[in-house]
């Protein structure tokens, strides 16, 4: 790609931003590369934690994989967006150093892991036998409206302290997931392709952790309402 205004295909206004980016840094825009790395390392660090046993080997597997993208820069071919390219290079590099530091486990026993046991407390709901309402929620066990106000609740300092250390919380693969979903804005099929997941495990593994953070607010909640 010698430069988007050469190219005789497309007309100037179908250029994405990623083309525009991508543009730049295989150009050599070290402003655009840098705003990158300074964009997406911290995320990409706490990916690569959940690979490896230390935060030193964590950041040196995000210097690797940026040490990747450059050299694979000339080569992409926009199959994927750059960030997915980005972080899939990432998690392959976690996985191996993974691998020399013999931590690593199979993907698909993580995944059982996860996906193990109720996603709710079954005492929550009434028995199967409950003779008014069998299967529903108890009284207690009910989910409870949470206050939205920013200056009281939601968008406290106090309540993101709460999310952040239920996020650090889950198990790394549930963890994971919610990062790349809820936190960095992924979808769901570039998700799959980052951490090389099945459509149902994503799916299944982002549910299980959305339900714990859930469950630290309500309890969260709960406490304050005493």
């Amino acid at each position: 790609m010698s430069g988007l205004a050469d190219d005789p295909v497309r007309a100037p206004e179908t250029y994405t931003e990623d083309d525009l980016l991508l543009h730049r840094l295989r150009s050599g825009d070290e402003q655009a590369f840098d705003r990158l790395v300074r964009t997406w390392s911290p995320t990409m660090r706490r990916m690569a934690r959940g690979f490896v046993s230390t935060d030193a080997s964590a950041q040196e597997c995000v210097q690797d994989a940026w040490l990747g993208v450059i050299k694979g820069l000339a080569s992409f071919e926009g199959r994927s967006t750059l960030r997915t390219w980005a972080f899939r290079i990432l998690v392959n590099t976690a996985k191996t150093r993974a691998v020399r530091e013999q931590r690593t486990t199979p993907l698909s026993s993580l995944a059982a892991e996860d996906d193990t046991g109720p996603t709710v407390d079954p005492g929550r709901f009434r028995p199967r036998d409950d003779p008014e309402r069998p299967g529903t929620w108890t009284s207690a066990g009910e989910p409870r409206p949470w206050e939205t106000d920013p200056e009281t609740g939601a968008l406290s300092g106090e309540l993101r302290n709460v999310v952040s250390a239920a996020v650090e919380a889950l198990p790394a693969r549930q963890r994971e997931v919610v990062v790349l979903r809820d936190i960095q804005g992924f979808g769901s099929e570039e998700v799959c392709h980052i951490l090389g997941l099945t459509a149902q495990n994503q799916r299944v593994l982002l549910h299980r952790g959305r339900a714990r953070v859930r469950t630290a607010l309500e309890a969260y909640y709960a406490g304050e309402s005493r």
